[in-house]
């Protein structure tokens, strides 16, 4: 076994290695959820971005929950191998803004001085969806989220997400210090902006003269990004160590794409990201409203049909005709729903995401995307959906999709083989699944009860709520995987 990534000395010449000297990198950014997304789209666009114009925004990283990656970046001074795999083979990037990683459970006090240091003028986050305490019936707080209860019971002490910057911007106000600027990469629509509100929701709670500071001085600037990220495996600790010739335990593979558009609002400046290629923007709606719909609607049908029908990987479900026509069929009702995209032509895009699925080296796992589906289905298909309806259509692959998440609902696949759910409502799920007969009708009725997830412009429309439970039926009698 090769020693353990720990500088850029002596790597094999099969790796690109940072264009700019690391030694004069100072943190300016502290990133939180140093995960698989974060080291695929955020760090290597900064990366790129630092070798295009220079400065000095390095990357500190904390992780709220585990310690894995943090401890393995560490161990690694920060550097990190990114695979790019496509059909043409694989290639390796080593990755180096990242100046330090922190676990914040284990050092709570040390991510709050972090947080309140001047030096520090962004806090971005990929966190997940199910981490902000977002209530989606509200719009505003969970007060019943965990992390939220108990930030709002002990304020200075925080666990959760929204807790930290609260707090983050609560010294820096009392010590005169200028704001960091919130930047969300999660897949939420306009995530700048729920940010927002939940940091006021939060601040409001604890200091009603903190939230108005907030709301005058920290921008919150949304932002859409995309690129199809699988988790790691010995395959991809493998590769990195063949093409680099060292040991990395961070190591991460993704596609050729890539994409970030970010609104260009920021309190205390940004590194060069638009010549990484990043797309500055004063709006970007359009754009993640595009994304969240054709891709991740697509994605998510694909991945439900995809893993009750026996599929491990997306681009296998994409070796059925079938299914694959189907993913077609979603993208251009999706794109039904949308305004013009600038620059964007929405055929092309879809013809783009096809290719992208169907990429034989990308492994993405069907049960990886299935995960979080009630945190997920509002934007990606229940709200296109409702609008659809709307405007008089049949809205009918928005029923396969729904059917294909309540079939994965029942937690068992089409050989009887259970399988956790892995929803932050996995238990109300299976509390209103209790003694429901096993038919589509049954099963979708007690599903669409469940509290603020689907819109009363759905459950009201019978047409549509029966087209559901049809297509259930057949997914849950039917052990063969449908055509529809």
């Amino acid at each position: 076994m090769s020693d353990r990534l720990k500088d850029l000395n002596g790597l094999a010449p099969t790796a690109k290695l940072p264009a700019y000297d690391r030694s004069k990198l100072k943190a300016g950014i502290l990133h939180l959820g140093p995960g698989a997304f974060f080291r695929a789209h955020f760090a290597p666009f900064t990366d790129a971005a630092l070798a295009a114009t220079g400065g000095d925004w390095g990357i500190e990283v904390a992780s709220l929950r585990t310690p894995d990656v943090a401890d393995n970046l560490t161990a690694q001074n920060g550097l990190y191998t990114v695979l790019i795999r496509d059909t043409s083979g694989t290639t390796a990037e080593v990755i180096g803004p990242i100046l330090k990683a922190h676990v914040a459970p284990r050092d709570p006090a040390l991510l709050l001085s972090r947080l309140e240091d001047p030096a520090i003028r962004i806090v971005s986050l990929t966190v997940t969806e199910k981490a902000y305490g977002l209530d989606v019936r509200t719009g505003g707080l969970d007060l019943t989220h965990p992390d939220v209860a108990a930030d709002l019971a002990n304020r200075h002490a925080p666990r959760g997400v929204v807790g930290y910057l609260v707090e983050g911007l609560a010294r820096r106000r009392a010590k005169g210090v200028a704001p960091f600027t919130p930047l969300s990469c999660d897949n939420l629509p306009s995530n700048g902006a729920v940010l927002k509100r939940l940091v006021i929701d939060f601040a409001g709670r604890v200091d009603p003269e903190l939230r108005a500071w907030i709301e005058t001085n920290v921008p919150f600037p949304s932002t859409m990004v995309d690129r199809i990220t699988p988790a790691s495996t010995d395959a991809t600790y493998a590769d990195a160590e063949r093409l680099t010739g060292r040991q990395d335990l961070a190591a991460i593979e993704t596609e050729p794409f890539t994409q970030w558009v970010i609104e260009d609002h920021f309190a205390n400046g940004r590194p060069d990201w638009d010549k990484a290629g990043v797309l500055m923007v004063d709006e970007v709606s359009a754009y993640e409203k595009m994304k969240l719909r054709m891709l991740n609607g697509a994605h998510s049908l694909l991945a439900y049909l995809g893993y009750i029908g026996g599929y491990e990987y997306i681009r296998d479900v994409m070796d059925d005709e079938g299914l694959a026509a189907l993913a077609r069929r979603q993208m251009n009702a999706a794109a039904k729903t949308l305004d013009p995209v600038p620059g964007i032509n929405l055929e092309h895009y879809a013809d783009e995401l096809i290719a992208r699925f169907a990429n034989k080296a990308i492994a993405h796992r069907t049960y990886q995307i299935a995960m979080d589906g009630t945190q997920k289905l509002p934007q990606r298909l229940l709200e296109p959906a409702t609008e659809a309806l709307a405007r008089g259509s049949q809205a009918e692959t928005y029923a396969i999709a729904v059917a294909a998440w309540m079939r994965y609902a029942l937690g068992t696949d089409r050989n009887g083989k259970a399988y956790e759910l892995r929803d932050p409502r996995a238990e109300e799920i299976a509390t209103l699944l209790v003694d429901v007969p096993r038919n589509g009708g049954a099963v979708s009725a007690a599903l669409f009860t469940l509290p603020g997830l689907f819109p009363k412009a759905l459950t009201d429309n019978v047409v549509w709520t029966e087209d559901v439970a049809n297509k259930l039926d057949i997914l849950i009698q039917d052990n063969k995987l449908p055509l529809f």
